[in-house]
């Protein structure tokens, strides 16, 4: 099958490329640029005028709840999500039912991934059960397809043990992701202990619960040579630890999401349940200092931690509702619309922590544009106003449903496969 993108404005931040022209793709492969005009006659033609022509999206942190609760989102809606968001590769964490602890539940994950429209990446738990006490075997969880480890939704409190799990990962050459919560100084989960938690009248989730455990895993991660990946980071005060470690030789990552870098716990009063997760929002301190280490290069990704949950979920008082929010559909947006147009990051500087940087993170195969690449691509409309009316996830737990936000993804090319068209 041939395809033909035409005139797009291609933005590669791996090879710099940064240019009109076209793109050809032959056999689920980038073939060449510029014009070719024989070679067009019997190839489907897409017309990109206008657009950004970028490497397919990578999220490097999402949920898919399959299996154990579909109810709230399955592989096939969660990779059409990812579509409609231009995403073509995704990773799924491991907080399913059952916990994906052995080779069984991960081979059965990855079996069903295969004929979906985008590529579903799956990691391992670090620990057996999620209980933090016993690590799950390593090699074989590897061998079964495991491109990383994480018990992400749990953090791991036990520093002996975090710093066997990541000497394992060293052995394996893979990265291990934390959520950084100490639940020792939490009181209530899903909102900043602060002004907005004092109003609400009930406990929060201080700042200090984040930086705490972010300061003893980037020293681990120098001491023991690990990849980590500080997940979802929410306080300014960890954006600097990072940034430490960092300039020290730690081969530390950090993921921030659009939530974070776009609201604070100032709008959980707007919002409710809607704008409830975990690390929550903080703010407008925190929110800025994250922009900032986005701006130096210091986070190096943007991952959406899309979490869905049924209506009825987070109808619950706030309290017992569940955190977490979807993203997928509004990570590219919400790019353009909080850090592009206010001048915080050019849209290559955007890309790049949506593309190259998080498919390094696993040593993918993908997150370029260039010749023999696989032909993952995305086309958007950056100037393009939106209004947020609906979601291809099966799940609408978002607090930018009705937002109108820049950026309107026209087409989704995954293995030179058309799978989504806006």
């Amino acid at each position: 099958m041939k395809l033909v993108i035409k005139n797009g404005h291609v933005m590669d931040p791996a090879s710099g490329r940064d240019e009109v022209t076209d793109i050809w793709v032959e056999d689920k492969r980038i073939i060449g640029f510029g014009e070719h005009p024989e070679w067009e006659e019997d190839a489907e033609k897409l017309n990109a005028d206008g657009c950004i022509a970028a490497p397919g999206l990578v999220d490097v942190h999402v949920h898919f709840r399959d299996p154990g609760f579909t109810y709230k989102e399955d592989l096939e809606t969660g990779s059409h999500a990812a579509a409609a968001g231009g995403f073509t590769t995704v990773v799924c964490m491991a907080n399913t039912k059952p916990i994906v602890d052995t080779p069984e539940v991960i081979q059965d994950i990855l079996k069903r991934a295969e004929n979906l429209p985008i590529h579903v990446k799956q990691v391992s738990a670090v620990s057996k059960g999620f209980e933090g006490k016993e690590l799950v075997d390593f090699q074989a969880m590897v061998d079964a397809g495991a491109c990383g480890f994480t018990d992400d939704g749990i953090p791991l409190t036990d520093a002996g043990f975090i710093k066997k799990a990541m000497e394992e990962a060293v052995k394996m050459d893979m990265p291990i992701s934390l959520h950084e919560e100490d639940p020792a100084l939490n009181e209530v989960n899903g909102v900043n202990k602060g002004v907005i938690s004092k109003k609400m009248g009930i406990g929060g989730a201080p700042a200090i619960s984040e930086d705490v455990m972010v300061a003893r895993d980037v020293m681990l991660a120098l001491d023991t040579g690990a990849k980590v990946d500080i997940q979802h980071i929410s306080s300014g005060r960890s954006v600097d630890l990072v940034r430490y470690a960092k300039k020290r030789g730690a081969k530390v990552f950090a993921e921030a999401t659009p939530h974070h870098f776009t609201l604070t716990e100032e709008d959980v009063l707007n919002y409710e349940t809607m704008a409830k997760m975990n690390p929550p929002l903080r703010t407008e301190w925190d929110r800025t200092k994250i922009i900032e280490g986005l701006a130096d290069g210091t986070i190096d990704m943007i991952a959406t931690d899309h979490a869905p949950h049924s209506i009825e979920e987070k109808e619950r008082e706030f309290t017992k509702a569940p955190s977490g929010i979807i993203g997928l559909e509004t990570s590219l947006s919400l790019g353009i619309t909080s850090l592009v147009k206010r001048g915080y990051l050019t849209m290559m500087q955007l890309l790049e922590k949506m593309t190259v940087n998080p498919a390094k993170l696993y040593n993918f195969d993908c997150g370029t544009l260039k010749e023999g690449a696989a032909a993952d691509i995305v086309i958007f409309a950056p100037d393009e106003v939106r209004t947020v009316e609906s979601f291809e996830s099966k799940a609408e737990n978002s607090p930018f449903l009705g937002a109108q936000l820049y950026g309107k993804v026209k087409y989704t090319i995954c293995d030179g496969k058309v799978v989504y068209r806006g």
